[in-house]
């Protein structure tokens, strides 16, 4: 009978014929069906490899049965894509990849190239934290590295050293600005522990700047250290593709020179979005500038509600400045919502001033010059007429971060990726589309933005391209820190999100409100902390998110991550006895659940 899809007997010596006249006349031939995601793939990895194909579309050619029915007889394969190199038949998708991975499809295309005729065996793209744990492990294990790090000047001018977004404008500028904050709070708190000082206490910008920048400047000079005690070449240039397997450095000179390599490894990291309006990239500021600010910026306008805004927000609050935090719709998106509101009423509390509801921004204007200057902002609320017109100092920009993926030659070598955002989309490995090409950190696809996670994905890569491993960085249950005044710790699922992945009937939430001892003396913030366990009821009450808004909470969030990598349930919660007197503590004598109502106030330590 015909094929389906057929109405009359096929001319099988026919086809047969034509079939092995594609299979002769093309160096790679592709027999592919135009929807099927396994033959893009395959295509994708010849267009990667700067190799042309000849693919026929089965499902839209007339007699593409026939022509399957036929190759199912030569190749007893009856999937598509089935795939031959210079008449040779190769396979599948799998079996390519497979060919591919092993270096024999290189050797039936007949340009295998050894180790040596690339100058390195490893380029990495970006000089931050996962980029940089990656070289230095793939050193270590004997290959042949290079790191290139580049920092494009923000619009105001400001550029730093090695180490990416991290070292120099990320955490530990952030975690020693907030702990200046913090020991303004506890001075005012010493004179009720019986410190006693005449002398007026004020807060001087330059001086704590100054000390935050030679701690960066030691470590960005450890970290070229570091790189040359391993032998990894180190250039402070702009990569770019411009081939498969080969990239263009530009200095800040402006001088080029090229480099090639067998694997790549994108950890180009992010930068902060601005807004798109008249006067953004003219008068305003992101975090990229703020840390390194020469002079104090005054009354501040903070745009945004991420946790890059609210930990801004918090520390310059913390030293005494007037601040106002714009926001469009909800604090902290993707974080536990309910956390959430109460960082931000507690910060309300001290000092902070929310305007809700804005979603326009017009333009920001330069009323005077100055360090600070005066500069106006005009927005437009989200529901009514209303126009807001306000004057700050600084005005801060936080709404939040792009891959930094667009200007690096990515299209030249077939690179996908998300046209919306940058990002990357990966394999469980890190790889992207292209085989020869991984990435790393903030710029994958639907991954934790965290410097821990890309220093373990960096060093698990590879240990995976160069040591036989097959560990891979486990993205589950990774704890992180919000280091607004109060901060907050988390690990494991929101409850928004335990909600939509268990079902409310199927949760036990146990929470209680906490003041720590160290407060109780001054007498502020009582009935302000709070922790929060859920527990999934069907899976032996496991603890699938963990919450403490309070003192140190990062401290406290590290130590339980450990245990609820390892199941953690409300039992072994419950037998664990806890330390007197901590914070922690609350975590081992949690009895009351949000479903019983009962209310959690607390009137001692």
């Amino acid at each position: 009978p015909p094929p389906p899809g057929q109405t009359q007997l096929p001319d099988w010596d026919g086809l047969k014929l034509r079939v092995r006249t594609l299979i002769a006349s093309h160096r790679v031939m592709i027999f592919s069906k135009s929807y099927c995601p396994y033959c893009n793939q395959v295509k994708e990895l010849f267009s990667s490899l700067g190799v042309e194909y000849y693919a026929l579309e089965l499902d839209v050619t007339a007699d593409g049965p026939s022509i399957q029915q036929v190759l199912a007889e030569l190749t007893n394969q009856r999937t598509v894509p089935n795939v031959f190199v210079n008449g040779k038949h190769v396979g599948g998708c799998d079996a390519t990849y497979k060919a591919y991975q092993n270096g024999t499809l290189q050797k039936l295309l007949g340009d295998v190239k050894d180790a040596e005729t690339y100058d390195y065996d490893l380029i990495i793209i970006g000089g931050g934290s996962g980029g940089l744990a990656c070289s230095k492990e793939a050193a270590t294990l004997g290959k042949k590295v290079m790191v290139l790090d580049y920092v494009v000047p923000t619009p105001l001018g400001t550029s730093w050293g090695l180490g990416g977004t991290c070292v120099n404008v990320g955490c530990i500028p952030k975690k020693l600005m907030h702990q200046a904050a913090l020991l303004g709070q506890a001075l005012k708190d010493s004179r009720k522990y019986g410190w006693q000082y005449e002398e007026q206490v004020k807060h001087n910008w330059e001086i704590m700047v100054e000390a935050i920048q030679n701690y960066i400047g030691s470590l960005n000079w450890g970290y070229r250290l570091s790189l040359r005690e391993k032998s990894v070449t180190y250039l402070n240039s702009y990569g770019e593709f411009v081939e498969p397997h080969k990239i263009k450095a530009t200095n800040r000179k402006g001088q080029v020179t090229y480099h090639t390599a067998e694997t790549f490894v994108l950890a180009t990291g992010e930068r902060p979005r601005y807004l798109g309006i008249p006067g953004d990239k003219e008068y305003c500021i992101t975090s990229d500038d703020l840390f390194s600010l020469p002079y104090c910026p005054g009354k501040t306008l903070i745009v945004g509600a991420s946790y890059v805004a609210l930990e801004c927000a918090g520390f310059l609050a913390g030293l005494g400045l007037d601040v106002t935090v714009m926001v469009r719709s909800i604090l902290l998106r993707g974080f536990d919502q309910e956390m959430a509101e109460k960082i931000g009423a507690h910060m309300e509390t001290h000092g902070v001033t929310f305007i809700r509801n804005l979603q326009i921004f017009i333009q920001v204007e330069k009323l005077e010059d100055g360090t600070p200057g005066r500069l106006k902002v005009t927005a437009q609320f989200t529901e009514g007429p209303e126009t807001f017109v306000g004057e700050y100092n600084t005005v801060l920009i936080a709404i939040g971060r792009d891959a930094c993926t667009r200007n690096i030659g990515l299209e030249t070598i077939g690179v996908k990726i998300n046209e919306k955002n940058g990002k990357i989309p990966v394999n469980e490995e890190e790889q992207t589309n292209v085989p020869y090409v991984y990435a790393i950190g903030d710029i994958l696809e639907g991954k934790l933005e965290l410097t821990p996670v890309a220093i373990q994905a960096g060093k698990l890569l590879a240990r995976r391209l160069y040591a036989g491993s097959s560990t891979k960085c486990d993205y589950i249950n990774v704890p992180t820190t919000v280091f607004t005044p109060l901060e907050y710790g988390s690990c494991g699922l929101a409850e928004e999100k335990a909600i939509e992945k268990y079902g409310k009937q199927n949760l036990e939430v146990y929470h209680s409100l906490f003041w720590p001892l160290e407060w109780t003396v001054p007498g502020r913030d009582n009935n302000t902390c709070y922790a929060k366990i859920i527990c999934a009821k069907h899976d032996n009450n496991r603890v699938v998110g963990f919450h403490v808004l309070g003192p140190n909470a990062g401290e406290v969030t590290q130590g339980f991550a450990a245990a609820i990598k390892c199941g953690l349930t409300k039992e072994l919660l419950d037998e664990t006895i806890g330390i007197h007197p901590t914070c922690a503590e609350v975590f081992t004598t949690m009895d009351i659940t949000k479903s019983s109502g009962q209310d959690i106030t607390q009137r001692g330590c």
